[in-house]
């Protein structure tokens, strides 16, 4: 055996193990969800009968699952752009520092590796009525605020909340963009007369293209998938009031595990409505916002 040949043998060799590791966690569970979709699945039940499409056409007819979507939609659309927009204007203001830089990263990165249960409790602490915010909206004579009793608030305090904890891997990822952007573009446009906006404009967006479609991909991926929060700081974690905060991933797991009898069929169909959603929405983020920067 020619020593090229091994070679080529080693590399399928370990190849193969994250293959087979990404087959067995990732591919083998959808699959097999899409199956359990297609029948009347209770873990414990002897039997498990073949219905079909009937999960699908259930979720046509229930309220709480398009309450659900709905919402799921709202905290996307409203947490993203949102979070890009702050952690995009932090990143900036950190890039123009000259001293004390790596304090004020580990200061914003820190709520991030934070656990989102503790986060959760501790926001919805802030937010009760004799809570933080409502003392020191009471000081200046506001308030108080049922801001997670109350349907038309309570979403948006835990897209808030959300926005917060992830702030921090934005901030890493966009100052990290911005360190890439060759300064002799911006000198350039500085000798040419472009103004502060007119250089941010027309030469660090289009060069921070690929970073943003990164972190619009992963925010749109991990706002479609929002559950620990809404279970820490929601009315006894149930995606309330009135289900103005449930997700449809929370929604999932209460008919999967609270529900008696399991309803993991009907769950199912739900989970792969939420994945043929995240795959049609990531193809096309990226058949969309991704430009090859040779084309500013």
């Amino acid at each position: 055996m020619t020593l090229e040949r091994r070679r080529w043998i080693w590399a399928y060799a370990f190849m193969a193990i994250p293959l087979l590791f990404f087959l067995g966690i990732r591919i083998g569970p959808t699959i097999f969800a899409f199956w359990v979709s297609l029948h009347q699945w209770d873990p414990i039940a002897l039997k498990r009968p073949y219905i079909g499409l009937d999960n699908y056409t259930r979720l046509a007819d229930d309220p709480i699952f398009w309450k659900a979507l709905r919402n799921t939609w709202i905290y996307v659309l409203v947490g993203v752009p949102v979070s890009l927009i702050i952690s995009l204007s932090i990143a900036l203001g950190l890039q123009r520092l000259a001293r004390y830089v790596g304090f004020y990263r580990i200061l914003y990165f820190a709520p991030y590796v934070t656990s989102l249960v503790a986060v959760g409790w501790v926001w919805r602490w802030m937010y009760m009525p004799n809570g933080l915010f409502n003392d020191l909206l009471g000081r200046t004579g506001l308030g108080p605020f049922n801001f997670l009793g109350s349907p038309s608030t309570a979403i948006y305090a835990i897209i808030a909340t959300t926005i917060w904890q992830g702030l921090g891997f934005q901030v890493i990822i966009f100052l990290a963009g911005l360190e890439s952007v060759p300064t002799v573009y911006h000198e350039a446009a500085a000798i040419d007369g472009a103004s502060g906006w007119q250089r941010f404009r027309d030469v660090t967006l289009p060069l921070l293209n690929p970073t943003l479609v990164f972190l619009i991909i992963t925010g749109v991926i991990n706002n479609l998938q929002v559950f620990t929060q809404i279970r820490a700081m929601s009315s006894q974690g149930t995606g309330g009031p009135l289900n103005s905060t449930i997700s449809i991933v929370l929604y999932v797991y209460q008919q999967a595990f609270q529900s008696l009898p399991s309803k993991m069929g009907y769950a199912s169909a739900m989970t792969v409505v939420l994945f043929l959603m995240i795959l049609a929405i990531t193809v096309f983020q990226l058949k969309v916002l991704s430009r090859n920067n040779n084309d500013y």
